[in-house]
């Protein structure tokens, strides 16, 4: 959230210190009071019980998007200058699915179980003592596995790139489908009342 103020320098070395923590801690109070510091809340998003989280990143997600894409159109935003992280096809999938067995085990994902245990609950401790023992595991084999995990690299890409369409349909596209999900979501809920 403050990239743009510290790439530029404008909140200096101490405004950065300062910022940042307020920041997570807003971050983690609108999370617990939405809910999502409760385990069988995120887990219910697994068994289609509590759709919450799906409109919670949804609609951040969404909201972000269009954000960027609109401050890019007017130029206040340059997204081209914007830092995309290299794909590694097979290791983010296969990593990608750790996570969510870990999620769905747990309960919690990374944020959350911080938020979770800063309220005093032991599922959260115990979901950040699992994530801390499964980084000491991955640094300590990482010799072991360094080709895989550079292994089927694409580059910088972005989805709009593999579709070959421009970023506003990908734009309109993901747009489109968050608008759909929220109606499903909202049928499923009128559903089960």
């Amino acid at each position: 959230m403050t990239a743009p103020l510290t790439e530029t320098g404008a909140l200096g070395s101490v405004g950065e210190l300062l910022v940042a923590p307020l920041i997570g801690f807003g971050f983690g109070w609108f999370l617990e009071r939405g809910g999502l510091g409760h385990a069988p809340k995120l887990a219910g998003q697994f068994y289609l019980t509590d759709l919450t989280v799906f409109k919670v990143m949804f609609s951040a997600l969404v909201t972000a998007m269009l954000g960027a894409f609109w401050l890019d159109q007017i130029g206040l935003l340059d997204l081209r200058l914007v830092y995309v992280p290299e794909t590694f096809v097979v290791p983010q999938a296969i990593g990608g699915m750790v996570f969510g067995v870990g999620f769905l085990i747990g309960g919690l994902c990374p944020g959350t179980s911080c938020v979770a245990a800063a309220t005093g609950r032991l599922d959260g401790l115990a979901v950040i003592g699992g994530m801390l023992t499964g980084i000491a595991v991955f640094n300590t084999m990482f010799d072991r596995i360094a080709r895989f995990y550079e292994s089927t690299a694409l580059g910088a890409v972005t989805l709009t790139d593999l579709a070959g369409v421009s970023r506003g349909t990908g734009v309109a596209c993901v747009t489109a489908m968050a608008l759909t999900g929220f109606a499903l979501a909202a049928r499923m809920e009128r559903l089960r009342r």
